[in-house]
Formats: C-alpha cells, structure tokens, sequence
C-alpha cells in the first residue's frame, strides 16, 4: 500500500465554483483597512493618537455632584413607591416637617438604622409604627398626612435619598434623638453624636 505524503500547501487547495482550484498556502491576502493583515501601526504613532486624545479631554469638565437640595427637587412626588417608603415617609413628614432638609434626612437615617440594627423590627414600618417611639403614631395607626402639601412631596424626596444612602449624615449607629427643648432620662445613658437643627442625635 503506498502513504501518501502529506502537504500542507497542497492540503490547503480547494475548489471554486468555476471548478478551478485555488490555493490558500499561495494566495495573497488582502490588506485590511485595519491594520490586520498588512502593515501594523507602530506604537510610536498609537502613542501620539491617544496623547492628542487625551489632551482633548483635558478641557472637559466632569459634571458636578447634586447637591441635596437639587435632589429633593428633582425627586418630591405625592406618590410613593411602596409601604415601606410611604412609612419613611411619614416619619419624615410628622416627625421633621419643620426643620431644614438635612434635619429630615437624619431623622429618616435613625429609622432606617433601626431597621438594620437588628435591635427593632426589621422592617421600616414595623419601626415606625412600634409602640411608645413615635408621638405622631397611635395604636399602631399612622395618621393621614396632606398629600398635597409641598411638605408632604418634600418628604418623599427625603425618604428616597434617605434609601439611596448618598448623602448619609449619620453613623449607622445612631438609634436615637430628641427634639432641643426636651431632656429625657435615657439620652444621660447614651452617647451624643451631632446636633442637626432642633434634634439631637445618639448613638
């Protein structure tokens, strides 16, 4: 029996629709456009592209941050996505409806470190709605808030920034406040973290 002797150029051959034959170890490639198959820029020409590059974004300014403000604006609605944002909600509005915005965002961050303490319910409405917390709440009942008010909006903003956790003001730690005008016996029991508006936080 004879071998045949393998040649990888004449292996290579193969047959084209007019029937003649052409070879793939002798044909000549087409230069891409691309570089791929010719002739390779060198790096010293990638190098001047990107530094021409680069020095073209020099004078492009990243955006600047939001500031708090900006996003209470850009987020106050009536509705609210859901119970337990509508619960933050309320607290937000019964319990700080009156101070600055920053007041608000760390009264809806103690609710929210509440319900991550482990140490009351674990959800935000069950720490809002808890007994003996919170003034505004009755038997377990959240009082009707006026939806219509711009304070009410404001306070859904609060809620969601409050749950997006940018602009955190307070240490996780913190679990307590009290208004400015009050002096409760546990606070001598606590250690007191920051003063915001006319509430004072601990932890």
């Amino acid at each position: 029996m004879t071998r045949l002797q393998y040649d990888p150029i004449v292996s290579c051959r193969g047959r084209r629709r007019d029937g003649a034959f052409f070879n793939h170890g002798t044909a000549n490639p087409p230069v891409s456009t691309l570089g791929l198959n010719g002739d390779t820029p060198s790096l010293a020409a990638f190098s001047d592209a990107l530094g021409e590059h680069m020095t073209g974004l020099a004078g492009v300014r990243a955006p600047e941050p939001r500031s708090l403000e900006a996003q209470i604006e850009a987020l106050a609605a009536v509705e609210t996505r859901g119970a337990e944002e509508d619960c933050l909600a309320n607290a937000v509005y019964f319990e700080a409806r009156g101070e600055s915005i920053e007041g608000q965002l760390a009264v809806a961050e103690v609710v929210m470190n509440r319900a991550s303490s482990g140490r009351y319910p674990p959800t935000l409405c069950g720490v809002v709605v808890q007994r003996s917390q919170f003034s505004f709440v009755r038997g377990g009942i959240i009082p009707a808030a006026d939806r219509h008010s711009a304070a009410w909006r404001r306070a859904v903003a609060v809620a969601r920034v409050a749950q997006a956790g940018t602009n955190r003001l307070l240490a996780t730690s913190v679990l307590w406040y009290h208004a400015n005008y009050v002096s409760p016996g546990w606070g001598r029991r606590l250690s007191r973290t920051n003063r915001i508006g006319a509430h004072i936080f601990y932890r």
